[in-house]
């Protein structure tokens, strides 16, 4: 038997309740693995509160990302070793002492970097990676504006976007997230609650706009966000938390040739997720172990704490990631 956390009913964060659960069993693909620590991710609210209930065959433990120790293996695995540790991206099952992983959603911890940050790493860098440069096609020079700009899939667009050589820019709700944003890469953070952000990009480039927008807010941004955006710009709509619905002029999509897109990363294949996990290790890896970008921690807590995890995440006072600590 494990501790694990059951969600009661939708609602609040505290109907998250630690209960005794069997441990997971695995298939001969899957390695089990112990829990160190788990990342805290708005998805995982949203499954609280019955808006995004995990997809066929996942567990009902919310928790998409673990940082841990492999304890058993399936038939099929060949890349790891019972007592090897690793980060994992997960469909679910992430806030107990034990979670079950598809071996190739695993990639080993970056030197130098604990079991705490590790374990914010996989979806926060699996989501960047794939829309900013796979969906969103950012190359070296381009400029790409960030909403959300202190959370962590912000905090890791930033410093990833910078690094490999685009102009950043960020939108953040207060002065001190916004600092945080500029620290981090940003060429200019935006405080959306006091300027335009569409007026602050246009000067910034000129009057020509970003090449490309990743958006959790959607909602009235959907038309601001054509506004801001370049000639052939793209923008990439990762969460829906302004609202699923817009009325929208589609005249400038057709007279600039925009692209508008989005994706999740939750309900997709392992195959899928493992072209991703191989992407991350080849380029981003080397940047972990090497220092040059970093998940963000706000805060940890520990598991049976994780009401006030949530509640944290859901007051949006957090800078960087939110961390459950397991073992």
């Amino acid at each position: 038997m494990m501790m694990a956390i059951e969600i009661r009913e939708p609602g609040g964060p505290d109907v998250l309740t630690p209960v005794e659960r069997p441990r997971p069993t695995i298939g001969a693909g899957d390695v089990l693995i112990k829990v160190a620590a788990a990342g805290v991710n708005r998805p995982d609210v949203m499954q609280r509160q019955g808006k995004y209930p995990p997809p066929p065959g996942a567990p009902d433990i919310p928790g998409l990302e673990i940082a841990g120790t492999i304890v058993d293996s399936g038939a099929d695995v060949r890349e790891w070793r019972v007592g090897d540790q690793v980060c994992a991206l997960v469909s679910g099952g992430g806030y107990a002492e034990y979670c079950a992983a598809p071996a190739p959603q695993c990639l080993p911890i970056p030197r130098g970097m604990d079991l705490t940050h590790a374990a914010a790493v996989p979806e926060t860098f699996f989501t960047v990676w794939t829309n900013v440069f796979e969906r969103g096609r950012l190359t070296r020079g381009e400029s790409i504006l960030v909403h959300g700009g202190s959370s962590g899939i912000g905090t890791t667009a930033i410093q990833l976007a910078r690094t490999f050589g685009a102009r950043v820019f960020a939108t953040a709700g207060t002065a001190e997230k916004c600092a945080t944003c500029e620290e981090l890469g940003a060429e200019r953070a935006i405080n959306y609650r006091e300027v335009d952000f569409v007026a602050a990009v246009r000067e910034a480039t000129l009057g020509r706009g970003v090449n490309l927008i990743l958006d959790m807010v959607g909602g009235e941004y959907l038309q601001r966000n054509i506004e801001a955006l370049a000639l052939d710009g793209r923008l990439v709509q990762i969460g829906l938390l302004g609202g699923p619905k817009a009325q929208i002029d589609m005249f400038p999509v057709l007279l600039r040739r925009l692209t508008i897109t989005g994706s999740t990363l939750r309900a997709r294949s392992v195959a899928e997720k493992a072209a991703i996990a191989q992407a991350v290790r080849e380029y981003v890896w080397p940047l972990l172990e090497s220092g040059a970008v970093r998940p963000l921690i706000h805060a940890t807590f520990p598991l049976r704490q994780v009401a006030e995890a949530h509640r944290v995440m859901e007051s949006s006072a957090h800078t960087g990631k939110l961390v459950l600590l397991v073992a």
